[in-house]
């Protein structure tokens, strides 16, 4: 009798403990999707919640909250778990790591180009990155990969694909490949062009790294570990424009390579089995087959207004801690804008004009600098503002009022524009993506 009541009694105690357990996971779980509404309500009002570039999509159906994803991600708050399924917070953040892609062990997770709401215009190419021009192939920024990681990658799998497409190489062009732009993706299709022994020719409208070159010096290129190309495994964290930069020239000159810089692609066209390439500077070159491994920032959009082909007008910042005791004013309300303009107030004294009434996709730690410059004055931040006119030793700036402005230097930051001519000029399709899927099981 004594042994039954004791079994009663531990079985009791047992149960006990087992409800409680799941009363307070249950708890905690409704805590924490909370919390995570809460950030979700939050990055809609700071205009965070929508993606601008590649980013995840959930099936609920397939999720079943391991929090791998969550783990796997670089980036802070981009994905959170909300009733037991996970969800993005920050969308706008995602700078197409894929890592949350490739962690998912249910397969739940697709990686996706544009919204319903906000379609994304990018070249038409297959899984080998072949446009529909047979022989032109797309990598990196261009076709919707804009981080330093993915691009490398996507240019060192695009050449592998065109050393598998070249057969025996019998053509009459003088390269079997010839690489347009020598940023990551540029970089990484050069050093593999090297490895399968394909006469290769790079070509840059600018300088070596192509955008990354056009950050300022002091700027932090964020990214993590990548497979170089005849170089090898690549541990980068958290490092400066000019130790990427050495280490891309690092990797070329080990190899013996060079860059054709201040070479601008004009046109391309084809002829017989072979692509004529033209470029600005009134080089001609052919090539069997054609990478293009450009930027979509590649043209600076302008603002159209009166006086923006002065020389004080720039479209990028290279020197900050050069520039001292000037009347300047920075345009845009990106990354970009907002990060030169804090490298320029110390020594300066810097308007920031964007033509919204809040920054609708700055990083969190740009966000919470540029508003406590602001509060201390160290910036004289104005929304709502339009930049109107640009005179010799004066700007005219839009807002409540117009004012007529002492100013010396002009940065305008509005983007890119993807070089839609040059490419329809070239026969590529360009199609607006709205919520396609880039990477699914």
């Amino acid at each position: 009798m004594e042994t039954l009541i004791e079994n009663v009694i531990v079985y009791t105690l047992v149960a006990i403990f087992c409800i409680a357990a799941v009363y307070f996971y249950v708890r905690k779980q409704k805590r924490d999707s909370r919390k995570v509404e809460a950030k979700i309500m939050q990055a809609k009002l700071d205009g965070m919640y929508e993606p601008v570039s590649l980013h995840p999509v959930v099936n609920p159906n397939n999720c079943i909250k391991t929090g791998a994803c969550i783990a796997a991600c670089p980036e802070h708050d981009i994905l959170g778990i909300v009733n037991g399924k996970a969800t993005t917070i920050n969308a706008s953040h995602c700078v197409g790591h894929g890592a949350c892609f490739h962690a998912c062990p249910t397969e739940a997770i697709t990686l996706c180009i544009g919204t319903e709401k906000r379609g994304v215009e990018l070249p038409h190419v297959n899984q080998t990155f072949e446009s529909n021009v047979s022989g032109i192939y797309i990598a990196g920024e261009l076709g919707g990969m804009g981080l330093i990681k993915n691009a490398v990658e996507q240019g060192k799998q695009a050449v592998e694909n065109i050393a598998k497409s070249s057969g025996d190489k019998q053509h009459t062009a003088e390269f079997d490949l010839l690489i347009v732009g020598a940023g990551p993706a540029g970089i990484s299709a050069t050093l593999t062009a090297k490895k399968y022994n394909l006469k290769t020719i790079t070509l840059e409208q600018d300088t070596l790294g192509g955008t990354v070159f056009t950050f300022p010096r002091s700027k932090i290129v964020m990214t993590s570990a990548m497979d170089l190309p005849l170089y090898g495994k690549v541990k980068l964290f958290e490092t400066s424009k000019s130790e990427l930069l050495d280490l891309w020239k690092s990797a070329l000159a080990k190899n013996s390579l060079r860059i054709h810089e201040n070479a601008k692609v004009e046109a391309i066209t084809q002829q017989g089995d072979h692509f004529v390439v033209q470029t600005l500077q009134g080089e001609s070159f052919t090539a069997h087959k054609i990478l293009l491994a450009i930027g979509r920032r590649g043209s600076p959009r302008k603002l159209d207004v009166p006086g923006e082909m002065m020389e004080k007008v720039a479209y990028r910042l290279l020197e900050p801690e050069e520039i001292r005791d000037k009347d300047i004013i920075v345009v845009g309300g990106g990354d970009s804008a907002v990060e030169s303009a804090l490298l320029l107030a110390p020594q300066n004294r810097v308007i920031l004009s964007y033509r919204n009434d809040v920054f609708n996709r700055l990083k969190p730690k740009n966000s919470e600098r540029i508003m406590e410059a602001a509060a201390s004055g160290v910036i004289d931040l104005r929304f709502k503002t339009n930049l109107r006119a640009i005179e010799k030793e004066y700007i005219l700036l839009a807002g409540e009022t117009e004012q007529r402005l002492k100013n010396d230097l002009v940065y305008i930051f509005a983007g890119g524009e993807l070089p839609t001519q040059f490419l329809q000029k070239a026969g590529i399709q360009i199609t607006k993506k709205f919520g396609e899927a880039i990477l699914k099981h």
